[in-house]
C-alpha cells in the first residue's frame, strides 16, 4: 500500500524485501513481525505465475501475520512503470540539492532523497535484467 493507492493485494507464495536488519524472506505462517524497510524491491512470488511481481519502495513499514504480510510505504511503484530516465533526473537533482544544502535539515533531506533514488535505479536495473 502507497500513500495513493494499494499496489498489489492477492495471494503470494514468498514475499521479499530489505528490512531494517537486512534481507527479509517470508513464506505463509511466517511469525509475526514489524520493522523497517530501507529503500528498495519488494518481490512477491504469486502462486501458478512464472514472473515474480515486482514494486519498488522507498522505505516504509512491514507488518507480518501468520496470513498477511502488509508493506506501508510513502512511495510504491510497479516495477513495469519504474523510469530510469525520470530516475536519473531525480538523482541528479538531489546530487544538486546535497551540493547546495544550506543547513543540516537540507543536507539530510538531500542525502536521504539521493538514497531513495540510488535504491531506485539499482532495483529497476536489477528488474530489468531478470526480465
Amino acid at each position: 500500500v502507497s500513500a495513493e493507492e494499494q499496489i498489489y493485494s492477492s495471494p503470494a507464495e514468498f514475499v521479499a524485501l530489505h528490512g531494517e536488519a537486512g534481507q527479509l524472506g517470508i513464506y505463509p505462517r511466517h511469525t509475526p513481525l514489524i520493522t523497517r524497510i530501507k529503500p528498495g524491491a519488494v518481490r512477491i512470488r504469486v502462486p501458478g505465475q512464472e514472473e515474480e511481481e515486482f514494486v519498488f519502495v522507498a522505505g516504509g513499514v512491514l507488518e507480518v501475520q501468520p496470513n498477511a504480510v502488509t508493506v506501508l510505504a510513502d512511495t510504491a511503484i510497479r516495477g513495469k512503470d519504474l523510469d530510469e530516465e525520470k530516475a536519473n533526473h531525480a538523482r541528479q537533482a538531489a546530487q544538486e540539492a546535497l551540493r547546495n544544502a544550506k543547513s543540516d535539515i537540507d543536507l539530510a533531506r538531500a542525502q536521504s532523497e539521493l538514497a531513495v533514488m540510488a535504491a531506485q535505479i539499482a532495483a529497476l536495473r536489477k528488474y530489468r535484467a531478470k526480465k
